[in-house]
């Protein structure tokens, strides 16, 4: 259960900052997901920094798309992106608005409403399993496009916010290659993660798909 001193919201001024100084800094932070049936709530466990123009691995490095529109906005905004054909990933805008960078929810403990995430998650094996993965994630939480663009920052009244939580103490923070980034990218060490935390994904290096050169 998140106590009351830890429910307040983050300032935009939090994601107004460098994404590698944002990305380790949102560990043991909450993300609250209302629906029509209640809160869902997720402390997060895992993230991973993608920096724009800087970045082959990020989906803004070649420049602004309609895909990636909300990522060139203000910070503390909610961008969500559709990938394999099945799955969405939900990220938070960083950085100054223009600058592209993002953080990608990579896992995350249920800590309240998990009788609301587990029909969406039918195959985990445990709640441990709920939020474990950045697709997993989204799906326990009901993200989809429809989020795409949420103001992560405004009144309680969103769908979607991000409050104070309880912020991970550094020694307890772990970095590393991230999961499944191809090419330039995958070497960077931007993946953080809780150490010792059962709700982290495992990670996997980049894997080409069948066909693809």
């Amino acid at each position: 259960m998140i106590t009351p001193p830890d429910r307040t919201p983050l300032p935009r001024e939090f994601f107004d900052r460098p994404v590698l100084e944002v990305a380790p800094d949102l560990l043991g932070r909450v993300i609250v997901r209302s629906t029509p049936d209640g809160p869902i709530t997720l402390r997060l466990t895992e993230v991973e920094a993608y920096d724009g123009p800087n970045d082959p691995g990020s989906h803004a490095y070649r420049g602004r798309t309609p895909r990636n529109e909300v990522m060139f906005g203000p910070p503390g905004h909610v961008y969500v992106y559709f990938t394999y054909g099945m799955w969405h990933c939900m990220n938070l805008v960083c950085g100054p608005e223009g600058t592209a960078s993002g953080v990608l929810l990579r896992a995350g403990e249920i800590v309240e409403g998990a009788e609301l995430a587990r029909p969406r998650r039918v195959s985990a094996r445990g709640d441990k399993e709920l939020a474990k993965g950045p697709a997993r994630l989204a799906t326990a939480l009901d993200v989809d496009r429809a989020l795409d663009g949420t103001d992560a920052c405004a009144p309680a009244d969103t769908p979607l916010r991000v409050l104070t939580g309880t912020p991970v103490p550094s020694e307890q923070v772990r970095s590393g290659p991230r999961t499944g980034v191809a090419g330039d990218g995958g070497v960077h060490p931007w993946r953080f993660w809780v150490a010792d935390d059962p709700t982290v994904s495992p990670y996997r290096a980049h894997v080409p798909r069948r066909g693809s050169r």
